[in-house]
């Protein structure tokens, strides 16, 4: 498996986001709602429901600030794919332990004022029955960073189960209101990350359905 090696300056990702990115966003005509419930400064963590491959790609285009995003260590055991993570942002995460390696570097970026995003559901998810976990509450209380809900629909058509063919359908991401660990005053941690996750999903729960009424299906 091939050992991240993250660059210094993430020239690469800035002209892949000026160039692919937006012709990404044009092909999909990928409309972000709720904008201005993400921060303009700050770390934040994002937490977005996830059932295609596209998910991180666009949700990646779309957001307005460069936004590291944590992704199963598995993906790095292909060398290339592995360089271009590390070149774009992303951060390797093992889904199946406490990943403190994953928590410190999610902590270094939010700290430094940069936003974080993380799958709450940990995998794509088809059938909505996923359990979800509390890695994006406990880095937002960890590091007193707002926990923003987004929603995230059409992505699921791309590529229906039996295409033969890739389709270019409209996406629509949905932005709402952040989520602090203030709001929980008077819980203890792990309670606060419990009520946090429950919330968020909660919240996700809603954006999706906000999204899908804007993209009218």
């Amino acid at each position: 498996m091939r050992t991240p090696h993250p660059p210094r300056v993430f020239w690469i990702a800035h002209i892949v986001r000026a160039t692919l990115g937006r012709l990404l966003l044009l092909i999909f005509r990928v409309k972000l709602v709720g904008r201005e419930n993400l921060p303009a400064s700050g770390g934040y963590v994002m937490a977005g429901n996830h059932i295609s491959y596209a998910d991180p790609v666009l949700l990646w285009c779309v957001v307005p600030r460069p936004t590291h995003f944590m992704a199963k260590t598995e993906l790095w055991s292909n060398d290339f794919l592995g360089w271009c993570l590390d070149k774009f942002w992303a951060f390797p995460v093992d889904r199946g332990n406490a990943d403190r390696t994953a928590i410190a570097k999610a902590g270094a970026y939010l700290k430094s004022g940069e936003p974080v995003a993380v799958f709450p559901e940990g995998t794509r998810n088809f059938a909505g029955e996923a359990e979800a976990q509390g890695g994006a509450a406990f880095l937002a209380m960890r590091s007193d960073v707002p926990l923003v809900p987004v929603g995230i629909s059409g992505t699921d058509l791309i590529k229906p189960h039996g295409a033969r063919r890739m389709r270019f359908p409209r996406i629509t991401v949905s932005v709402g209101t952040p989520i602090r660990a203030a709001d929980f005053d008077g819980l203890g941690r792990k309670e606060v990350v419990g009520a946090m996750t429950a919330e968020v999903m909660l919240r996700i729960t809603g954006q999706l359905a906000n999204a899908r009424k804007v993209a009218g299906r």
